[in-house]
């Protein structure tokens, strides 16, 4: 644990300065001191960084801008393959669950004509919204902090939901821990009620689950099928990310074999009968 005083300073010599990263996360000091584990702090810290100097994403122009608390993009398998969407120009799209926003905007700089996105944590909300005006694309961006979707129906429906359905052990897990497949399963439930006619859904998911034994394999078909959806089309690209490459990760023998797949979802009752 370490102090820190009314302005957010620590109070032991030669500390480094931390009150912006204090104030962007807490807002302005109301208490003569605060006391804070270091391990927060630290990754406080680590945030305050990447908010600074942001982070490039491809496809993107511009850059995306993380808060403390909000799912850091660094992943570009899922990012990659929303880019071979090439049917987005003047569509109205949901974003549920958008994080740092940076899905919404990809789609917004090819040509979507609006999106309202969702997000359950007010940090990311507040970080999808900040990102916006930083991209110039805030007059066709909307956010809402809510569970899922927002009210309405829009041509295109995109999420990148939790991965892994297991229990959250803190805040910042939400954004990759799902438990019981809450989310997801919320998210199927939903989706074709929200869909205008001839719209299409977007899920991209890791099979990680699946190779951890976490989930069965044929899990998302059932779930599918019991929701009165199909599956359009879907495209598969494998994991490119350092862990996994690691091979002292404990969970390197899933990891690399990890796949990421985008879903085109549609509901069954709109495929004519042959």
């Amino acid at each position: 644990m370490v102090a820190l005083d009314r302005s957010y300073r620590l109070e032991l010599k030669r500390a480094p300065d931390v009150a912006e990263a204090c104030r962007w996360v807490w807002g302005e000091p109301d208490a003569d001191r605060t006391v804070v584990p270091l391990k927060t702090l630290l990754g406080m810290l680590g945030a305050a960084e990447w908010r600074r100097k942001g982070l490039s994403v491809p496809g993107l122009e511009g850059k995306i801008h993380p808060h403390y608390g909000v799912y850091l993009p660094t992943r570009t398998d899922y990012v990659e393959l929303l880019l071979s969407v090439t049917e987005v120009s003047g569509k109205t799209v949901f974003d549920v669950g958008t994080g740092t926003g940076v899905l919404s905007f990809l789609l917004l700089q090819r040509g979507a004509a609006s999106v309202t996105a969702t997000d359950r944590d007010s940090r990311a909300v507040a970080c999808a919204r900040e990102n916006a005006e930083r991209l110039g694309l805030s007059k066709r961006f909307e956010v809402i902090e809510g569970d899922l979707f927002p009210p309405g129906k829009a041509a295109l429906i995109v999420s990148n939901p939790p991965w892994i359905p297991e229990p959250p052990k803190n805040r910042v897990d939400h954004a990759v821990f799902d438990e019981d497949n809450r989310f997801l399963r919320g998210f199927l439930e939903g989706l074709a009620e929200h869909l205008t006619p001839g719209g299409e859904g977007l899920l991209l998911l890791s099979d990680l689950a699946v190779l951890l034994g976490l989930r069965a394999a044929d899990w998302l078909d059932q779930e599918l099928a019991r929701r009165g959806l199909i599956v359009k089309w879907k495209r598969s690209t494998p994991a490119r990310h350092s862990k996994a490459k690691d091979r002292s990760d404990p969970l390197h023998a899933a990891r690399s074999r990890e796949v990421t797949t985008l879903y085109g979802l549609v509901p069954a009752r709109s495929v004519p009968r042959r």
